[in-house]
């Protein structure tokens, strides 16, 4: 049976190859066989020319009998495909422009749409990899109403919350915490800040890994209080910093402040669930918490854990929100038994929310992820218009074939054969293509993920499958797309007169067929200009918003310490040192500390002011702790009052300087210079307001609601009260730009450190400016498209107008023979591009106008319906298709009547 099978595909594969030799071997054979036949009547007395017709006619037809033959071998098809596209390469290299053109076109729409679709599939799609059953495993949310009645979702949850849910769940089959953060790995020289993944060790049983080298942790290694100082290293860091070394293995390394063990490394590509921050080393929660809070296996203090579960089998999503949200209230209970300042379960109604492990499509979800999905369907625009273009270029190609394509229906070809052979032309382009648009994709996607997510992890397009397999099939669509128009007119007009008539005779009726593709091009175009126009809008209304500080000349000094916790004496002299160091560096102008950054960290405490009942009530008092030159390092202009001075030192009257927006929350038109407020509770002495401060803005939720409500303590105060803040930071004002003094302040700074602390240095605008990112990418990627659309359009709009001309000369040579001047024939030519332009910006505008309200959410302070945009791109398109009708109008002009009138 097999070897029947392999004797079948053998011959079937040498029919498809060397398919002259089997046709040559089968002439031979019938040959034979009528010569046998033909004998045989002639030894029956017939005559040599009555024997072979007697021979012929029992064969029914040796043609016949070979065209089955060849037909039953099952590669006929096959054959016919490999003689088209050998055509189709012949056809095109004795045209290069316009194949260059198509493929160049093609490579635009696939490439754009490869590289999103890499994008959207690692954030919206893609389970982590490696993952065991992905979708049983759920990313746990808690929301709940805080003391003025709003409900807030959280996926930060403490050590114990966590261990309450996992302890008294009923659904799950396994649970985990972890957490990314950027620390200081290694000493001295060798130190680097990295991300290091803070993992429980039932971590790894939610994914199909093994180490390639030692061991992971087990759970006797990740127990409170203090766990074991083992640590797992990633593939590439155990590559860069051991050479791929066996002797990796029970070296010591230094995360944070804390000295590890190494005893396992990641296989190549594990990157757990983190989805834009890939880690270098793996240590215990335990291990690392202990570190920063001695007590956060007991307390509700300590958050940053996110907790992964897998449910059991059967159980659904609503089944487990259920379970979690039952073991919640428990867990509330017992936090309200050590802490009976926590909300009551009935005024918080604390619920769980059992996401998708990604988080783009979890309840905390930003705008970057809907802008993400938006650009998708915006590139998939730009394919249609795309496939349009070429459609055109297409379809006018087979008009000027169409004296050549009738000549082969007259000697046998078929309509269907002619349409194979025009699909198979268009494969070949679309295939050429779709190479080069993988390769534009390969350059021009990290550009655009970190565009779109700020993702910083450059995958190869290449060596991904299923972008690979997303490629095919856009190639497949684009051929049908771009292919089916003009290949069903290939043969459609009739055949007598095609063969007597001229190339320009019977354009028009096709010619409808292009326009129309011309105005989907133009409709698309409008369309995505209008979204490119409302994002920019967007993007400049938010960029207009006062914050209420400087940003470009800020630098964001942060020490990451790795010693023994200091005491708030060191803490002090420490700054003063730093910041000492840092204006002492030519062009460093002032410098701070602080404990809060603007869109980064805020600090907050509880406040109780005399004659307010329950201040948290009306909103999240935030806290700024700083040294005297804080408001002239930063720019925050004091309104009132005073700011703060040398003298408000500790031991001194408590001082604060509070925002507006602060002042007239709690005193509203009663001047708050004076007022007293205590912070952590009422019977703390008495805080008095001196100064005000004009408004901030330093949470995302700040930039399109009101200000936030913000105080600035004496950072000395601070400390005393407090204890050392909680992270070591600086704010540094410079003349120019802070990316010019980043490294200058690192290196100066750096030394004046304790040995086991490490500097990081940043531009504060690196900070900043992701708040904006959903809206910059929003206008970059609409204009990026718009504009390639808007190109495709023009020249698309060129080529039907040149057409056109080229088709109708014979009837311009007559009107200008009439007596039309120029003028008259540019009106003609013009206004036809006008017209096709006109129609496709109405359009574009009613699907433009319709489709506001879906990304009304996702624009800033702007209407979906914006005069001025659209007026700008309507304006825009005119311009473009003036443009683009003048050139074919002004050649019109210049004909020649009796060269026109000859030519026919």
């Amino acid at each position: 049976m097999l070897s029947r099978i392999w004797s079948e595909l053998r011959y079937r594969f040498r029919a498809l190859v060397r398919h002259a030799d089997i046709d040559r071997e089968l002439r031979d054979e019938l040959a034979f066989h009528l010569a046998r036949e033909a004998e045989k009547h002639r030894r029956g007395g017939a005559s040599s020319e009555e024997a072979t017709r007697r021979a012929a006619l029992a064969f029914g037809g040796v043609d016949r009998i070979a065209e089955e033959t060849r037909d039953a071998r099952g590669v006929t098809l096959l054959q016919h495909v490999m003689q088209d596209l050998l055509y189709a390469v012949r056809g095109l290299r004795t045209h290069p422009v316009f194949a260059g053109g198509v493929i160049a076109t093609l490579a635009l729409g696939v490439g754009v749409n490869t590289a999103m679709f890499g994008i959207l599939d690692r954030t919206l799609f893609r389970a982590p990899a490696g993952m065991i059953d992905p979708g049983s495993v759920n990313r746990v949310y808690v929301a709940s109403s805080g003391p003025n009645g709003k409900r807030a979702i959280e996926m930060q949850l403490e050590y114990p919350r966590i261990a309450d849910l996992a302890r008294w769940s009923r659904t799950t089959d396994a649970t985990a915490s972890f957490a990314y953060r950027g620390m200081a790995v290694g000493d001295g020289r060798d130190t680097r800040e990295l991300v290091v993944a803070i993992v429980s060790a039932s971590y790894f049983s939610f994914f199909r890994v093994a180490p390639v080298l030692g061991r992971f942790f087990d759970a006797s290694e990740d127990q409170p209080p203090s766990g074991t100082a083992v640590a797992i290293i990633s593939n590439g860091y155990w590559r860069a910093r051991f050479g791929g070394s066996a002797n990796a293995i029970g070296a010591r390394i230094l995360v944070g402040q804390r000295s590890y063990t190494i005893i396992g490394v990641t296989p190549a590509g594990f990157e757990g669930v983190s989805e834009q921050r890939h880690p270098s080393v793996f240590v215990p929660v335990t291990a690392h918490a202990s570190t920063v809070d001695s007590s956060f296996y007991r307390t509700y203090h300590w958050s940053g854990l996110e907790m992964l579960v897998r449910r059991k089998p059967g159980i659904s999503v609503t089944a487990l929100d259920a379970d979690l949200s039952a073991a919640l209230t428990r867990s509330w209970n017992a936090q309200r038994a050590i802490e009976p300042g926590q909300t009551s379960v009935d005024a918080a109604r604390p619920e769980v929310i059992a996401g998708p492990v990604q988080l783009a499509r979890g309840p905390l979800a930003g705008p970057e992820a809907r802008v993400a999905m938006l650009v998708g369907s915006v590139a998939l625009i730009v394919l249609l218009v795309a496939c349009a273009n070429v459609a055109n270029l297409l379809l006018a190609r087979t008009l000027r074939r169409r004296r050549e394509l009738a000549v082969r229906r007259a000697l046998g070809g078929t309509r269907a054969r002619l349409i194979q052979q025009m699909l198979s032309e268009t494969s070949l382009l679309t295939a050429l293509g779709t190479v080069v648009g993988l390769m534009s994709a390969e350059l021009t996607a990290g550009m655009l993920r970190r565009t779109v997510t700020r993702f910083t992890d450059d995958a190869s397009v290449l060596t991904d499958m299923r972008t690979l397999v997303f490629a095919l099939t856009i190639m497949v669509v684009t051929t049908l797309l771009a292919g089916v128009v003009p290949a069903l007119s290939a043969g459609s007009d009739d055949l007598a007169d095609s063969l007597k008539a001229g190339a320009r005779e019977g354009t028009y009726r096709h010619s409808r067929a292009r326009v129309a593709l011309l105005l989907l091009q133009t409709t698309l175009s409008t369309t995505l200009l209008v979204g490119a126009g409302l994002f920019i809008r967007s993007l400049r209304q938010v960029r207009a918003v006062p914050l209420g500080y400087d940003v470009t000349p800020i630098a964001y000094i942060e020490a990451s310490s790795r010693g023994p916790h200091a005491t708030a004496r060191q803490v002090l002299d420490l700054e003063s040192r730093l910041v000492a160091g840092a204006v002492a560096i030519p062009g460093v102008e002032r410098a701070t500390p602080v404990i809060s950054v603007p869109f980064w960290s805020t600090e907050r405490a509880p406040i109780f002011v005399p004659g307010v009942d329950s201040a948290d009530r009306l909103g999240r008092f935030l806290i700024q702790a700083a040294s005297p030159d804080y408001f002239a390092t930063v720019g925050t202009r004091i309104v009132r009052g005073r700011g703060l001075t040398s003298a408000d030192r500790a031991g001194a009257r408590p001082v604060a300087v509070v925002s507006e927006a602060m002042a007239t929350t709690l005193w509203h038109s009663d001047d708050p210079i004076g007022k007293c407020f205590r912070i952590g509770s009422d019977t703390m002495p008495c805080t008095t307001v001196v100064g005000v401060a004009e408004n901030v803005r330093a949470r995302v939720a700040s930039l399109g609601g009101g200000m936030d409500l913000i105080y600035y303590l004496p950072i000395e105060q601070y400390v005393a009260s407090n204890g050392p803040p909680p992270m070591l930071a600086l704010f540094a004002r410079v003349h120019g730009r802070a990316d010019d003094y980043a490294e200058r302040l690192r290196a100066r700074l750096q030394p004046l450190m304790p040995a086991p602390v490490y500097l990081t240095v940043r531009p504060f605008h690196d900070i900043v400016d992701p708040t904006m990112q959903s809206w910059a990418a929003g206008a970059k990627m609409f204009v990026l498209f718009g504009v390639l659309a808007l190109a495709l359009a023009a020249v698309g709009l060129y080529a039907v107008i040149a057409f056109a001309v080229a088709q109708r000369t014979q009837e311009i040579g007559v009107r200008i023979a009439l007596g039309a001047r120029a003028r008259d024939v540019l009106a003609l030519i013009v206004g036809h591009g006008i017209r096709v332009t006109l129609a496709g910006l109405a359009t574009g505008v009613l699907i433009a106008l319709a489709a506001g309200r879906a990304i009304a959410p996702l624009l800033f302070h702007v209407s979906p319906r914006d005069p001025l945009v659209y007026g700008i791109v309507a304006a825009t398109l005119m311009v473009v298709g003036v443009a683009a009708s003048l050139i074919p109008a002004m050649r019109a002009s210049r004909v020649d009547a009796n060269l026109a009138l000859r030519a026919e």
